[in-house]
């Protein structure tokens, strides 16, 4: 329960996917932050323009009325108060720190091949160097009705992608898996481990 902290500040946005499949979606504000880094701010998780939001207040009452302890002392308090105590607690701030070096990992060689997962080609035709959004629009514009099999540029950069699986249906693609952009959300280096307790070092700096 003691995340929830974290969903302080968290404000509604009116698009899509929100429509079909959630009540009363929310972002962190970090996640709003860089939704709104586009000249068109988009949603990001289904791509779509993103509409004046308000303050999620349902949240901040959840907030405000849901106890949890403290990992390091013991101590019980409303969610609303761990930040303020956690910054202050010696015992808190071990724990994350014992929890840090139990995690951290030997320097990563500097003759690594990094990927490039920031542009792509289009898989149909010469074009180069687009962003997500931009091959999605590419594609849909020029290609949508090309019915070759080709590879998926973005999921073959994927530390999880197969470089030599065909889509039969590459449009239909796009828009099931590639309608948000993975590095809004995911850190490709860090596992379930490392996220968490930079999610917490984070989250103790951001007062």
């Amino acid at each position: 329960m003691e995340e929830l902290w974290l969903f302080m500040l968290r404000v509604q946005e009116g698009c899509s996917h929100h429509l079909l499949f959630f009540s009363h979606p929310s972002f962190c504000t970090p996640c709003l932050q860089e939704c709104l880094k586009p000249k068109k701010p988009l949603c990001g998780v289904c791509r779509s323009t993103l509409s004046p939001g308000s303050r999620a207040l349902d949240l901040e009452k959840q907030i405000e009325t849901t106890e949890t302890t403290c990992n390091g002392c013991n101590k019980k308090m409303y969610l609303s108060k761990m930040r303020s105590h956690a910054a202050s607690c010696s015992k808190y701030q071990n724990y994350i720190m014992e929890g840090v070096k139990a995690v951290t990992k030997e320097p990563l060689h500097n003759t690594r091949n990094f990927p490039n997962r920031f542009t792509f080609p289009c898989p149909y035709c010469s074009e180069k160097n687009f962003d997500q959004e931009g091959l999605v629009e590419h594609c849909k514009t020029l290609h949508s009705m090309d019915a070759k099999q080709v590879v998926c540029p973005i999921c073959a950069s994927m530390p999880w992608g197969d470089p030599n699986y065909r889509s039969a249906n590459f449009m239909e693609h796009l828009q099931r898996r590639h309608r948000f952009s993975y590095d809004t959300f995911v850190d490709y280096d860090a596992d379930e481990d490392d996220m968490m307790a930079q999610v917490l070092m984070r989250s103790l700096r951001d007062k």
